[in-house]
């Protein structure tokens, strides 16, 4: 009973932990302004991709992540700048496009390998996965407990929560356009303009958050 409820607990902690920062529901009409051309089935087949990308993602960044980091000898924090620097850049460009915030050359007709190689960037990395939603993860993951039963119980339960994520990106994805249509153009022009606002404003302050971290490192603005 006390294993079913730490494996319930963990589930739950990777799952409402993660979620407001990978917010898919303010992603939503940023994925379908991007897939502005696309017919239904294929903006179907893209959502499928983006969460499976996700949860490959986030489950790789909680188990691997800080070995990964380790080995190119990067810090939690250079990996906040760097990406924290590609999210104002993707956020810049919704912004200041042409059409409302759509991209100057839509998707219209692609190609199985284009449609995954979108999928990946910039849909998945950085706009939906993005150094916020890793950080996190690999904070998680550095807190696995020891010994063979208590570390398969987070491991499948991390699992878990990562699906349940998954499923909240492409359910959300996937009816981005029945979302857009219930509250009509000029709402989705402005929620998609606050969207990429508000990610603009994740962008500059996850480059903040790691600039302070490595400001911390330097002897002399140490504390006493």
């Amino acid at each position: 009973m006390v294993q079913f409820l730490d494996f319930i607990e963990q589930a739950l902690l990777v799952f409402a932990t993660l979620f407001p920062i990978v917010n898919p529901v303010g992603g939503a009409p940023v994925f379908l302004a991007m897939t502005e051309g696309l017919g239904d089935a294929e903006r179907a087949q893209l959502a499928r991709r983006i969460a499976a990308n996700a949860f490959l993602l986030i489950l790789s960044s909680i188990f691997v992540g800080t070995h990964v980091i380790e080995f190119f000898g990067l810090s939690v924090a250079v990996i906040r700048v760097g990406g924290g620097i590609l999210v104002c850049s993707v956020a810049w460009d919704l912004l200041h496009s042409a059409d409302a915030g759509l991209p100057e050359t839509p998707l219209r007709h692609p190609t199985p390998a284009e449609l995954a190689a979108r999928a990946f960037y910039p849909m998945t990395l950085p706009l939906t996965v993005g150094p916020g939603s890793i950080s996190v993860a690999i904070t998680l993951g550095a807190q696995v407990p020891r010994g063979v039963s208590a570390w398969a119980i987070t491991i499948v339960a991390s699992a878990v929560g990562t699906i349940l994520l998954a499923v909240s990106i492409y359910l959300l994805f996937r009816y981005a356009e029945r979302l857009t249509r219930a509250i009509g153009s000029t709402g989705t022009q402005v929620l998609l303009r606050l969207s990429a606002f508000i990610l603009l404003c994740i962008g500059v302050q996850i480059v903040w958050s790691g600039v302070l971290a490595l400001i911390g490192t330097v002897p002399a603005f140490r504390g006493p």
